[in-house]
């Protein structure tokens, strides 16, 4: 099943790491958004759209460098509103999800950088989904760190996946077992290339996502809105308390599960409630609000905001999680509109020796 893995990196190329996100980072990689249902059907959904990226890049870019990817047909937009400090890189794209679409970056022994190639299916192959350049997205990225490219066979995102960096893994049985994504694949096969391409020794597995992001135009259950690693051993758990809303099962479940697992170490993992805001409905419906989808970047933690009572109250649990982090918000009802968050639309760099030197 795995055949196809690592056609420019060896197969059995020895200790590829993933990094926490809390490691320094080199810069921030991005992508814009240039169509689809991401810019809406008007000037003003457009520019709506527009100005959250570019906020979130703007935000970013204070702390560490970002690269935009853009297409050329954007270019106006682009370097109307972003900071001219953001480093732009050219080429056609379907969407801007660049947590999905671009590489998971690793490390190699004597601080090598590698990039893991997923295969991209638009989520599994949906209706509605275009991936036919966003397959390809990568590559932008990988070429411009100078990565090691590691191709990988598994339909993968890296909104699906979260790391302590030392090995332990989160991921939800309803991404990398979907059969829109792997067909026949069971969990050994999938924790054999994560093994193999981002350094997991111990893969945690949920269940499922958050309700919405499990409906049609969500993920099919990323883990980015569920669990995220504050430190080895700590986790922040999202947190939805109000029992109308169906995530509160959804809740329930996810701790029943986390309740009493080690991590990769052997340590027992710390649990950290991280509420879920109380706004519960918007138009569409049952809200996948989450607090869980922050982005932590060298010096700060930037989490997406909701016009919410909750907002300040995650701030400070977001600051005692990462102490000596400033923490940042921006306005994440319009990425959340579109179907994802802060985190959805970042990837890191991680510093690397070859970087270092540059």
């Amino acid at each position: 099943m795995l055949t196809n893995a690592g056609a420019d990196a060896p197969a059995d190329h020895p200790g590829w790491r993933m990094p926490a996100e809390t490691e320094p980072h080199e810069r921030t990689w991005m992508a814009w958004p240039s169509g689809g249902y991401t810019l809406g059907d008007s000037w003003g959904e457009a520019e709506t759209a527009r100005r959250a990226w570019a906020a979130v890049a703007n935000a970013i870019v204070e702390f560490e460098p970002v690269s935009m990817i853009v297409p050329p047909t954007a270019t106006a937009e682009a370097t109307r509103l972003l900071s001219s400090s953001v480093e732009l890189y050219f080429r056609p794209l379907d969407d801007a999800w660049y947590r999905d679409i671009g590489p998971t970056f690793v490390l190699g022994p004597g601080g090598r950088l590698g990039a893991v190639d997923w295969l991209f299916n638009g989520w599994g192959a949906q209706s509605w989904a275009r991936w036919e350049l966003d397959a390809g997205a990568a590559d932008v990225a990988i070429a411009a760190a100078g990565a090691t490219a590691i191709r990988s066979a598994l339909t993968n995102e890296g909104g699906g996946i979260h790391t302590d960096g030392q090995g332990t893994f989160l991921v939800t049985e309803t991404v990398q077992l979907d059969p829109g994504r792997n067909p026949g694949w069971v969990k050994a096969d999938v924790e054999a290339e994560l093994a193999r391409a981002v350094g997991a020794k111990k893969v945690i597995w949920l269940p499922r996502g958050l309700t919405r992001d499990s409906q049609t135009y969500g993920t099919r259950g990323h883990v980015d809105l569920l669990a995220t690693f504050a430190a080895p051993g700590r986790l922040l758990v999202h947190d939805q308390t109000d029992p109308e809303h169906p995530d509160h099962l959804v809740s329930a479940q996810l701790r029943d599960v986390l309740a009493g697992q080690t991590d990769a170490a052997g340590r027992a993992l710390e649990l950290v409630d991280l509420p879920a805001p109380a706004t519960l409905r918007d138009a569409e419906g049952w809200v996948d609000y989450s607090y869980i989808n922050h982005y932590v970047l060298n010096g700060a933690v930037l989490f997406g905001s909701f016009a919410d009572p909750s907002d300040e109250p995650a701030a400070e649990i977001l600051g005692a999680a990462y102490p000596g982090r400033e923490v940042l918000s921006v306005d994440a009802r319009p990425l959340f509109a579109r179907g994802g968050g802060v985190h959805c639309i970042t990837q890191q760099q991680p510093r690397s020796a070859e970087g270092v030197r540059r």
